[in-house]
């Protein structure tokens, strides 16, 4: 039995100001019913001794530690530089500004 209507639908299409042909809302009603069907399914086999999860696989990040460092010597970083002058990368200009 389906439990999206194709007036629901319909309706729902109207407050989003979202405007469906005959054959979307009949196509859409289908498939939202599917979907709540689904949903369904999933809600039936969730209880509560299942845990809630967002992956299927337990993830980590990995992050080194925030420690400060002495940063790279100006000569080092403008050594990979095409361009560089006055201790600076030199980069076309791209405004027509002086």
């Amino acid at each position: 039995m389906s439990t999206i209507s194709r007036e629901e639908v319909a309706r729902l299409a109207a407050l989003a100001r979202i405007d469906l042909t005959e054959s979307e809302l009949n196509r859409l009603a289908g498939e939202l019913d599917v979907i709540v069907e689904s949903v369904a399914k999933v809600s039936e086999i969730a209880t509560a001794d299942v845990p809630a999860t967002s992956h299927p696989m337990p993830l980590t990040n990995v992050y080194r530690e925030d420690v400060p460092t002495e940063p790279l010597p100006v000569q080092d970083v403008l050594a990979g530089a095409p361009a560089a002058a006055g201790g600076r990368f030199l980069v076309p200009q791209i405004l027509e500004e002086d």
